[in-house]
């Protein structure tokens, strides 16, 4: 049965380490996180590009299902082909409904022949859980764990991250190749290392006993890596282009119209929003999910309005509306996302955000912003 905890603010098993760090704190989809630490967003930013950052995350949902039925079930609600997906191996995919709209994105690692550990987006967690029980596939042989509340996990980013891993590990890290999971030991615990991440750099999420977060973080953080809260996180995942759910993929959007159709393996055998992303695959998106940069002085938000800038029209007409905005540090301008009309969705179009009323040339351009790989 699950239970409705939104009345109350949860905490991670690291929330006295980030008040003992002085961070600020805030609220985010129930649970008191790090938003910054005193160095400020920017330093942190600049930390994970150059270095390593330590980032907790252990507010995101944490869900194993075990069983000789566990890949046919969750080929049902999982966009991933998981008859492909190899022991030790992960991949990114969409929750979607029978519809094709995104009812979140996570990601799925193969842990076990039979065994599968699935990450969900904190603020989905529930929704997922109600979406997961509420189909009418039989679930007998696959039996469903939520770990959210049992373990700690934290991400560590950066050109440093696999080395600084090593150190805590006997040098275990760096054997474990990109988009891999495996089981290491940490100071005389299991720990499971999945070298993944929301950044664009290299680095792993690391889950561990939720006793043992605590000292982990000050592993890490002895060792050279710099804490990162939520907002340093935010910029990162935006200038490596990746979604935010909620912003830039909701139910209200689907996997084609946000350009990630290739995460979509529409053939699993009852999978229930196969015959609709089938039928949406067929057909050009009327809008798709594009990345700008601002060439005038403006940071784009959420929600401001996009509109045309095309040679030969002398008025501007509203075009699409930003999803994602920000300062980047790393381009050093303002960027962001947004869904815009098919027609002014061309790399290298001049477009105009509304700012406040101001109005603010951008350029739309490839995505992402920064890649390190």
């Amino acid at each position: 049965m699950l239970t409705d905890d939104s009345q109350c603010t949860k905490k991670t098993p690291l929330y006295p380490t980030h008040l003992e760090s002085n961070a600020k704190m805030t609220e985010f989809c129930g649970w008191s996180m790090p938003i910054q630490y005193p160095k400020g967003i920017i330093a942190e930013v600049k930390a994970v590009r150059d270095s390593a950052g330590i980032f907790d995350v252990s507010h995101m949902g944490r869900l194993e299902f075990e069983g000789p039925r566990s890949q046919y079930f969750l080929g049902t609600i999982l966009s991933a082909d998981l008859m492909a997906l190899k022991l030790g191996r992960s991949k990114y995919n969409f929750i979607c409904n029978k519809d094709g709209g995104i009812i979140d994105d996570a990601m799925v690692y193969r842990v076990g022949d039979e065994r599968f550990l699935l990450i969900v987006n904190a603020g989905n967690t529930d929704k997922d859980l109600q979406w997961i029980a509420s189909q009418p596939v039989d679930d007998s042989g696959c039996n469903m764990e939520i770990l959210t509340n049992k373990t700690a996990m934290i991400a560590i980013q950066g050109p440093q991250a696999v080395a600084l891993v090593d150190e805590v590990t006997a040098g275990s890290a760096s054997k474990i190749g990109r988009f891999r999971i495996a089981n290491v030991s940490f100071d005389g615990c299991d720990a499971t290392l999945a070298r993944t991440g929301y950044t664009g750099e290299d680095g792993f999420e690391i889950i561990v006993p939720a006793d043992q977060g605590s000292d982990l973080w000050s592993h890490l953080k002895n060792s050279g890596a710099v804490e990162c809260g939520l907002g340093a996180r935010d910029v990162l995942r935006l200038e490596a282009g990746l979604p935010l759910h909620g912003n830039d993929i909701s139910t209200c959007t689907n996997p084609y119209e946000a350009g990630f159709g290739r995460f979509v393996y529409k053939e699993a055998p009852d999978y229930v929003a196969g015959d609709s992303l089938v039928q949406i695959s067929a057909t050009d998106p009327p809008r798709l999910l594009v990345g700008f940069k601002m060439i005038g002085r403006g940071i784009p938000r959420p929600g401001l309005r996009i509109l045309s800038c095309l040679s030969g029209e002398n008025t501007s007409s509203l075009i699409g509306t930003v999803t994602s905005g920000t300062y980047s540090p790393t381009v050093d301008g303002g960027i962001g996302m947004g869904y815009v009309e098919r027609k002014y969705s061309e790399v290298g179009n001049q477009i105009v955000i509304d700012v406040r009323g101001r109005l603010v040339e951008a350029e739309i351009v490839k995505l992402p912003f920064y890649k390190q790989f």
